[in-house]
């Protein structure tokens, strides 16, 4: 189900970009979303795995030159890019690719685990709202959850880190 909100449909959109890049090969590309301290705004960092908290690989361990943020303040100015505004995540994932070079080479290679919870972390997303592993308050749910902005559901944290040498998969001659 579409949010008919414009400002939670372009966030799904930052999620959606990451989707796409995990299909492209970056698995090891992570969010860490939050709220602002007043509530009123939805921000995400987009991090390398290796720079997020091992028992919640939704918390980042510090802003870095490995951080992409994305707010739901800057509405269509996505990570404050001025030429994207009508861009889908396919092609934001592009963007992303060329714009954050740093970023993107420290996220490639597999985490399937996190894959998997991040597709089903989006199915919730765009049925119950934008979540958040950290604010200002205290969290419903505990043991580490993601809160919605919705009312429910809580969602499981993401899978422990990967192994950081994981084969990779022959490529093609």
């Amino acid at each position: 189900m579409k949010s008919k909100d414009p400002v939670i449909r372009r966030c799904i959109r930052v999620l959606s970009m990451v989707h796409e890049l995990h299909k492209a090969g970056y698995q090891r590309l992570r969010i860490a979303p939050s709220m602002s301290p007043s509530g009123g705004y939805w921000r995400c960092q987009v991090v390398p795995s290796k720079y997020t908290q091992p028992y919640n690989g939704a918390i980042s361990e510090e802003y870095s030159d490995y951080c992409a943020l994305h707010g739901s303040g800057l509405d269509n100015r996505y990570f404050e890019w001025t030429d994207a505004q009508t861009d889908t995540a396919r092609q934001l994932a592009v963007k992303f690719v060329e714009r954050f070079p740093k970023l993107i080479s420290e996220s490639e290679g597999r985490d399937w685990a996190y894959v998997g919870w991040y597709t089903e972390m989006l199915g919730l997303a765009e049925k119950y709202g934008l979540p958040y592993a950290y604010a200002d308050w205290e969290l419903r749910g505990g043991n580490g959850c993601l809160n919605t902005a919705g009312t429910d559901p809580q969602i499981i944290p993401p899978a422990p880190i990967a192994l950081e040498h994981t084969p990779q998969l022959p490529t093609s001659a």
